[in-house]
């Protein structure tokens, strides 16, 4: 039995334009309390982050992807080009206490794509 290589586990410019837009609206929604609940949601990022290197298929398949609105749809075929552009068509949804994390994986590579607030109908996909 051999133990796992870890895989490498990189975001695309639209993750972090994503995480930026959750730093800004925690500012705007109450500013004392943003810098706390931001640091919250980064030690979410690394935990799942190791857990992802460790098993990049660990999370859920991509829920969204079933969507039959037509907004769900466009943004459902804009992440599958995304993650076919990437050359790992496999998407799936990771959970963390309020946010959810869009990846594209392979066995020995995570791209972080899009991150929403579990309230967040749909994922922020770059044009």
């Amino acid at each position: 039995m051999s133990i796992p290589v870890n895989a490498r586990v990189r975001a695309v410019p639209n993750f972090l334009a994503c995480l930026g837009a959750a730093r800004d609206f925690m500012h705007a929604q109450d500013a004392a309390t943003a810098p706390a609940r931001f640091k919250k949601l980064q030690r979410e990022l690394a935990r799942a982050r190791e857990l992802l290197s460790f098993a990049p298929a660990s999370g859920r398949p991509a829920r969204f992807l079933a969507a039959r609105s037509g907004w769900g749809r466009l943004q459902a075929e804009q992440a599958r080009q995304l993650a076919a552009a990437l050359g790992m068509p496999e998407l799936r949804e990771f959970i963390l206490a309020r946010h959810i994390l869009l990846y594209a994986h392979s066995e020995r590579e995570v791209v972080l794509l899009s991150l929403r607030h579990e309230r967040e109908l749909g994922y922020g996909m770059a044009e």
